[in-house]
Order: structure tokens, then C-alpha cells, then sequence
């Protein structure tokens, strides 16, 4: 009975609209084909993340500090963008016609990048910036992808983790941990194959491929339509958190009524017990007041989130500048593109998801007797610690790297592979432990949204990083001889000391996570 009332209240219906559970549709193969597309979605998308600062400083000629925040800042919006992706989908579409509708914008941003790249009187002469019509194109086609990516990203795991039984959190769970599999499947292509076309044959080609390959994506995507079960959107989660809000400060001083504490079970129902004053006002359920109570009690979490994805954001920007100034010949001749390290953890990680799913749960099960080895929780706390290690790890390279090119030294490139490789673990453990935690703890109407959290995370990561540039930045051109980040030479730059910066507020930040863990738990 209350697996059919969650279903009821969830919404399900089949592709003509008559209402479904997962075990009437083929769920386990929908969720299959959700992370087929992953894999293509992810491609296209870190195949530009990770290298577009080489294009926005060789091809479009900005400066490197600026390159880099255009990179940052178009990742930030990327992300944030997640939320109104996940509020279309909650309020207006399902989350098949979300992904689909917004795919569209992204693949049309990709176009326009493809025929800037392709078109030489599109793009700057060297030794100059680009003119306003090229640099409106430029910001054009970037902002359409980034308006995709927000709604494909906000929509895609949730409708995959709609096809199966809610009451399974095991599989649930192992979703979620196939889910980013297939992301880092899709970066690993992106990082060898796209960014290797991009760096050695052009930027029109790795445009190109990028296009085609979100266009059979949505193909294949479109094609399992009979195959899903579909969320039925409920109205504005947002128009009702906000209602509640409004109502329970007008009722501040009233005495609340009677409440069901055990309503739908949640955790939360002995946080925020002003927001019960809003039941005084006719109208307002106890439905609404517990979703709104369940999604203020996530927000500790994510924030505490925010300081790791600071981290991830110098992958994408000085972690790549880095690797332009060393030495990127191996043995044979053949060099690597330095976007190409991101390879490295991304290794790790296809090999270490398939060892915790398959072998180290399954050994926990039998011998433990326990359903879950670690926690959607514990796997973040585990992403931010190393995400501390890595940036420490970063620091001394790149003082080692800087000593060595004032002694005329090219250093390794394989050197950076320690912060990519404890950085890349960190995001394994910190993304899918987000995006399980923020599923499955999400009120039923507000999946989309709260699964968006996790992607609203590493926008806020991107932007702070910018915020920390400028800051570091003006602070050091103050008080010290040199800005840290504001030399076009690396080697005059103290990168070592930003990223020292980064350890040490990220140590912190992972006490603070503590504490709201505690405080989540109760």
C-alpha cells in the first residue's frame, strides 16, 4: 500500500499518458539507455571544459587570466543554470521532453561555435583581441550551450533514476554509481580522442565531432521514448517553498496547530518547526510544509560542497597552463595535450567504480550482512578531505616546476598526474555521493531540483574561483612585489601559493561539512 501511494504521489505515466509503476515498463533498460547517452553528453561536454582556455588565449586571443575566467564563468552558468533546468522540469515538461527541448539549445550553440571555428574572417587576427560581432558570436554560441547543458544535466540522471522501483535503494543506489561511470566513460573520449583532434587537426573538427555526437545522443535518447515510465509535473515547487516561507513568518506569532510529525517519515520533521505556523493559514498542507522543511535541510550540505568544486575548476584553467609550460614529449615523440591528464583519475575512476559495485559491496553483503557499504554522505566527506590532499599536492609540483624553469628546466608533464589523480578521486566520491544523497532525500516533487543541487554546487566551485583569482590577485599586487595570477608568464606567477590557499580553506571547509552532517543526522 505505501509503495502505491508513493507512486500515486509521485505521478508516473507511460508515453501515452496512462499511469505506469516501474515494473510495468522495461525500467532497468530505460535507465540502461539514460546512461548510454551519458556517456555522449559528457563527451561533448568535457571535451570544450577541459581545453576551451586554450582556444579563448591561441584562437580568440584573450589574455590567459581572462581566458581563464571565461572558462570558469561559462562553467559556473553552465551549472547553475541546472536549477532552472530542474524547475522547467519539475513545474512545466517531463524530464524526456526537458532533456530533448534542451539538448536542441546546446547542440545549436555547438553549431555556432563550429562555424566560428570553421570560418578564419569569423575570429581575430593574431596580435588582436576579437571585435564586438566576434566576440557576440563567441558569447552566443558558449551561453546556448551552457543554457543546454544546464536543463540536460538538471534532467537526465533524475528521469533515469525515475524508471526504477524507489523501493530498491540498492538499485537505486548502483544507478547512481553506473550513472558516473558512464560520465567519466564519456570524458575519458573526451579527453583522449576530441581534445587531441582539437589541439592537432582543429578546433572546427573537435567543434564538429562534439555536434554529431550530442545529435545521436538525442537520437538514441528519443528513441527509447516507449520504453520510459514519465514524471508528471505538479506545479512550481518553488511558487509553494515560497508560500510557506511567507506564511510562516505572518504566523510568527500565532501557536501552531497540531501536526503529524511522522508525516511522510521524513528526518527532518524536527528541523525548522516555525514552518508548521504557516498550517495556521487554510490552504497550506502538511505536504507542503514537510517538502519545504526536507529542502531548506539539504542546503547546509550543498554549501558545504561549494569550497571542493573550487578546486575541481584549476583542472580545467592553471592546471592546463601548468602543463603548457613543461614537458610534454614522451618517449616515441608523440606530445600530450595537456587537457588530455584529466585521463589519468579518469582511469582510476572506471576502474575503481566497477570494484566498489561489484566486488567490494558484494563482499560487504556477505560477510557484514549490510545492504551498503559506504553512504551517499561519507562518500562526500571522503571527496573533500582529498580534494584538500590534492591541492596541497599541487602546490609543491608547482613550486618544484617553477624552480626548475629558473634553472632553464622543462619538468615532466606527468608530474601533475598526483593533483589530477587525488582530485579526479575526490570528484568520483563527492558527484555521485551528491547526486544520490540529493535524489533520494529530494521531496518526490522536487527530484529535478534537488538533483540540480549537485550541479549548482560546482557552479558556485567555478565562480568563488574566480572571485578567489581577483582577490588573490589584487591582495598580492597590494601587499606584495608581484600579483599571484595577473603575469602572462606562468614563471613569474606564484601559482603555488594560490593553490596553497585552496588546501588550507578546503581543510576547513571540511570541518564545517562535519558539523552539518552531524547536525543533518540528528
Amino acid at each position: 500500500m505505501a509503495q502505491e501511494m508513493d507512486i500515486e504521489r509521485d505521478g508516473y505515466v507511460d508515453w501515452k499518458g496512462k499511469k505506469v509503476t516501474a515494473a510495468k515498463q522495461r525500467g532497468v533498460v530505460g535507465a540502461t539507455i539514460v546512461c548510454l547517452v551519458e556517456v555522449l553528453e559528457n563527451m561533448v561536454f568535457i571535451s570544450n571544459a577541459s581545453n576551451l582556455v586554450t582556444y579563448f588565449h591561441s584562437f580568440m586571443h584573450y589574455s590567459l587570466v581572462r581566458s581563464a575566467n571565461l572558462l570558469t564563468n561559462y562553467m559556473g552558468t553552465s551549472f547553475l543554470l541546472s536549477l532552472f533546468g530542474g524547475f522547467v522540469s519539475d513545474t512545466f515538461f517531463t524530464r524526456f521532453s526537458t532533456v530533448i527541448l534542451f539538448g536542441l539549445i546546446e547542440l545549436t550553440g555547438l553549431v555556432m561555435l563550429t562555424i566560428q571555428a570553421h570560418y578564419e574572417r569569423l575570429r581575430p587576427v593574431q596580435g588582436k583581441g576579437p571585435s564586438s560581432s566576434q566576440a557576440t558570436m563567441l558569447y552566443a554560441g558558449l551561453y546556448a550551450m551552457a543554457i543546454g547543458v544546464g536543463g540536460v544535466k538538471a534532467s537526465l540522471p533524475a528521469h533515469g533514476a525515475d524508471q526504477l522501483d524507489h523501493s530498491n535503494q540498492r538499485l537505486v543506489s548502483t544507478f547512481f554509481n553506473w550513472f558516473f561511470f558512464c560520465l567519466c566513460c564519456g570524458g575519458m573520449l573526451a579527453v583522449t580522442i576530441v581534445v587531441w583532434v582539437q589541439d592537432n587537426v582543429g578546433w572546427k573538427w573537435g567543434f564538429g565531432i562534439s555536434a554529431i555526437a550530442l545529435s545521436l545522443g538525442l537520437t538514441i535518447f528519443g528513441a527509447g521514448l516507449p520504453l520510459y515510465r514519465h514524471k508528471t509535473p505538479v506545479g512550481s515547487p518553488i511558487t509553494r517553498i515560497v508560500k510557506v516561507l511567507v506564511y510562516s513568518v505572518k504566523n510568527r506569532k500565532a501557536s501552531p496547530p497540531e501536526v503529524n510529525v511522522n508525516f511522510l517519515g521524513g528526518k527532518s520533521k524536527s528541523r525548522f518547526r516555525f514552518l508548521d505556523k504557516a498550517l495556521v493559514r487554510d490552504g497550506i498542507s502538511e505536504s507542503e510544509v514537510e517538502e519545504t522543511r526536507t529542502f531548506l535541510c539539504l542546503l547546509p550540505i550543498f554549501a558545504s560542497t561549494i569550497m571542493m568544486n573550487c578546486c575541481l575548476a584549476q583542472l580545467m584553467t592553471f592546471s592546463v597552463q601548468q602543463g603548457l609550460a613543461m614537458d610534454r614529449t614522451l618517449s616515441g615523440g608523440w606530445k600530450i595535450p595537456p587537457a588530455s591528464l584529466i585521463a589519468i583519475p579518469l582511469v582510476v575512476m572506471l576502474i575503481a567504480v566497477p570494484l566498489y559495485d561489484r566486488v567490494i559491496l558484494v563482499l560487504v553483503r556477505k560477510f557484514l550482512h549490510k545492504e551498503a557499504a559506504v553512504q551517499p554522505l561519507t562518500r562526500v566527506g571522503i571527496g573533500l578531505i582529498l580534494a584538500s590532499a590534492s591541492m596541497a599536492a599541487a602546490a609543491v609540483v608547482e613550486a618544484k616546476r617553477r624552480g626548475a624553469a629558473q634553472e632553464s628546466v622543462e619538468l615532466s608533464v606527468l608530474w601533475l598526474g598526483w593533483q589530477y589523480l587525488l582530485l579526479g578521486v575526490s570528484d568520483m566520491f563527492t558527484l555521485a555521493g551528491m547526486l544520490e544523497f540529493f535524489y533520494t532525500e529530494a521531496p518526490h516533487s522536487m527530484r529535478s531540483v534537488c538533483t540540480a543541487l549537485s550541479w549548482c554546487s560546482t557552479a558556485m566551485g567555478y565562480f568563488l574561483s574566480s572571485l578567489l583569482v581577483t582577490i588573490a590577485n589584487a591582495a598580492s599586487g597590494r601587499f606584495g612585489k608581484h600579483r599571484w595570477l595577473g603575469e602572462e608568464n606562468l614563471n613569474e606567477s606564484r601559482l603555488e601559493l594560490f593553490y596553497t590557499l585552496l588546501a588550507v580553506l578546503n581543510l576547513l571547509n571540511f570541518f564545517n561539512y562535519m558539523y552539518w552532517v552531524k547536525w543533518y543526522r540528528g
